[in-house]
């Protein structure tokens, strides 16, 4: 032991030292019930004023699973639970005898909650995330998240091992934690006399939803909460209007509270009800938001409730066949999003944008909206450090961006629902996400309309068996592809003629086969296969490429003389054709952040997908002609990044900005040259998946961190 302990110090030593040498030289030690570890904060002076404390952390050997983001929480508040005022640290930095990996701690630099990065700030440029720490009851809220994180997971474990309830698997009791939410969301944020209907009486809701109540009546309690769902579920102000014009409420109609055990309302109404008095970061009981005497979740900070729902659903997921395979890793959701802001924060067009309140964010195949959820943190950033807006001004621009920016579709009606309440919880509850059969060709999704989407599509043609079913399936995947290639034609394959194409020579639609049509005989939506123009003057049609801003193509390909054709359904990756309509959205300079297979990048049958991307590159010039975009990154992501969903397949990140287009012409793009491409690999995400769980103890580094930093320095 003591050689342990020894060696411990020694190693503390070291880490403390480093940060002296450069200009942290002052410290104040920090005390811990572990004696598998040693901790202090460090912090330096600039012009005569301190800069935020650094939390420095040495580990035993056999500890190292305090890297997971949600252990180095309650870590981390542990450790500064005695810290007095506002001196929280921005910014961590942990070690033991193999491993060190910096952090970003509770989201003080204004991202998305913990997460690793790079590398520490110069204390020349440390004081710089200074004014983001301005929550003056941070620590309260950190402390209400590391009780709910428990809580929620208790009460998990309790509906599925002990009060078993009206749910069949994990995902359905997720699915009941977030009706819930919803409902305490409502409580917070409504009038104290609102009531709701309940056989001949008018109930008042603060009363019913209250864990007193349910503990004092029980079944009745439960009866009447489970009306007041049926009744508030869509209410007009969690009702958003998409671009199209259509109405959507979080839940539909069939959708209602499955929980019939009085016990189970109880505890989990307890966890999030229960909440004691409001305190400052000094120690000072203040009034809530909605009861003088006790906080609700709505005291709570935003960011912090996001997280809580974030952790909670990743930790309680079933993985394969479940709500794994919407989850996208948290370390390439941070990197994407930090690459895309650090040259949004460049743009100055885009930053006009967002200042005139124009900025919008999309994830056509959003899931649970982690995209979205670690770019409103950014976006909030971006706020918060522009020059010339008085602090009103920032806050209304924070809450238009919460009403206005944020776009999101996803044909799982389940995740659609987590999505609208993961926002709603942040303080966005009209943040435009919707269900749609199909983000390919949904009206509701606008195009050249987005400045940034950051998504993970659906990958992969599927295998089908041989048996029955299987062909059955096979026919109706395919049919359904069809449907999507041709828009809204009968699904069934026209060999003999291209579908619904614009006639660039005689400018008219020519409407080939079953379409549905305006009444002026255009396609209802406006996304058929604009790109491609019959160049024949024969009765024979001959189609060729002539790119434009609001067009699509990719539904068809081009044959060795270079004729593009149109290919079946059954045939075609449907992540080529989200790559197609994620570039129709952007506005023409707006980023794609798309997380791809690899063979779309360097199989040789996926070659047309390139040059329609990026163009055909001239040999004599060099430089790429054609092309709808540039492209920024390619970053190569482990084998084992989606293994929690199921698949092995081996992934990259592929990141692309929309060419400029024409003031002249709208719809004809610049000639923007193509520059280097930054190119990148990652064998490591900070974790490695053991039997269906991402172990943070192996000690591996997360590449995406060195990977973010390099590609922000310009390497």
């Amino acid at each position: 032991m003591a050689d342990n302990t020894q060696d411990l110090n020694a190693r503390f030593t070291a880490l403390r030292s480093k940060y002296s040498s450069a200009g942290f030289t002052h410290f104040e030690p920090l005390q811990s019930e572990h004696d598998f570890l040693q901790a202090g904060l460090v912090w330096g002076t600039v012009e005569g004023n301190d800069t935020p404390r650094i939390l420095l952390i040495a580990l035993d050997e056999g500890h190292w699973e305090y890297s997971n983001e949600a252990r180095l929480d309650d870590l981390a508040y542990e450790l500064l639970a005695a810290v007095a005022g506002d001196d929280w640290p921005v910014f961590t930095e942990l070690c033991d005898p193999a491993n060190t990996r910096c952090f970003a701690l509770f989201g003080l630099d204004g991202t998305d909650g913990t997460h690793s990065v790079d590398e520490i700030p110069s204390i020349n440029i440390i004081r710089d995330y200074e004014r983001l720490n301005k929550n003056t009851t941070l620590r309260w809220s950190m402390q209400i998240y590391t009780r709910l994180m428990h809580k929620l997971d208790a009460f998990h474990e309790q509906v599925y091992q002990t009060v078993k309830d009206r749910v069949s698997d994990k995902n359905d009791i997720i699915v009941e934690v977030a009706k819930i939410l919803f409902l305490e969301s409502f409580r917070v944020h409504h009038k104290a006399d609102t009531t709701f209907p309940y056989h001949d009486q008018q109930l008042n809701f603060r009363e019913v939803f209250d864990y007193r109540y349910v503990a004092d009546k029980g079944a009745e309690a439960v009866a009447q909460i489970q009306a007041a769902f049926d009744h508030f579920k869509s209410h007009p102000d969690y009702v958003v209007v998409t671009d199209d014009g259509s109405e959507n409420a979080i839940f539909d109609a069939k959708t209602h509270l499955q929980l019939e055990r009085p016990e189970n309302y109880a505890f989990l109404l307890e966890a999030i009800q229960d909440l004691g008095p409001v305190k400052t970061n000094e120690g000072k009981v203040v009034p809530g938001k909605v009861f003088d005497d006790r906080g609700t979740l709505a005291d709570v900070a935003g960011d912090v409730l996001g997280r809580v729902f974030d952790v909670f659903l990743r930790a309680n997921f079933e993985s394969k066949g479940g709500l794994g395979v919407y989850l996208t890793p948290n370390p390439v959701k941070q990197a994407m999003l930090e690459i895309a802001f650090h040259d949004i924060q460049q743009d100055q067009k885009t930053v006009e944008e967002l200042v005139a309140g124009e900025f919008r964010f999309a994830d056509p195949t959003c899931g649970s909206f982690g995209f979205g959820s670690v770019a409103l943190s950014r976006l909030d950033t971006v706020i918060e450090t522009m020059g010339g807006l008085s602090d009103p001004e920032r806050e209304s621009l924070k809450q238009k961006m919460r009403n206005e920016a944020f776009i999101g579709a996803d044909s799982a009606p389940r995740m659609v629902m987590l999505a609208r309440v993961n926002m709603a919880l942040q303080g966005a509850p009209k943040a435009k996400i919707f269900y749609t059969d199909n983000s390919l060709t949904s009206r509701a999704l606008k195009p050249n309309s987005m400045n940034l989407i950051c998504t993970n599509p659906p990958f992969g043609t599927p295998k089908f068996k041989s048996d029955k079913r299987g062909k059955e399936s096979k026919a109706h995947y395919e049919a359904m592809m069809e449907q999507t290639l041709g828009g809204f034609r009968d699904a069934k394959l026209q060999v003999d003629s291209y579908n619904a194409y614009y006639d660039h020579v005689k400018e008219v639609w020519e409407d080939i086969g079953d379409l549905y049509t305006d009444e002026n005989g255009e396609p209802i939506w406006a996304g058929y296969r604009t790109d491609l123009r019959n160049v024949s003057t024969g009765k024979k049609a001959r189609y060729e490429l002539y790119p434009t801003t609001s067009g699509l193509a990719l539904g068809s390909k081009p044959n060795n003389k270079g004729e593009w054709q149109q290919v079946k359904g059954g045939s075609i990756d449907p992540a080529v054709l989200f790559i197609d309509r994620c570039l129709q959205l952007l506005k023409p300079g707006g980023r794609l952040l798309i997380v791809l297979p690899d063979g779309i990048l360097c199989n040789s049958g996926d070659r047309y997908v390139r040059e329609y991307i990026m163009g055909k590159k001239d040999e004599k010039t060099g430089e790429f002609v054609g092309g709808k975009a540039i492209v920024k990154a390619v970053i190569s992501l482990p084998a084992d990044t989606f293994k929690l969903s199921g698949t092995g397949a081996k992934t990259s990140i592929l990141y692309l900005q929309k060419r400029p287009a024409s003031d002249a012409n709208p719809e004809q793009f610049l000639p923007e040259p193509q520059t280097d491409v930054f190119m990148a690999v990652a064998e490591t995400l900070g974790y490695v998946v053991k039997n269906n769980v991402e172990d943070y103890s192996a000690g591996v580094p997360n590449d995406l961190d060195k990977i973010v930093g390099a590609y922000k320095r310009g390497e």
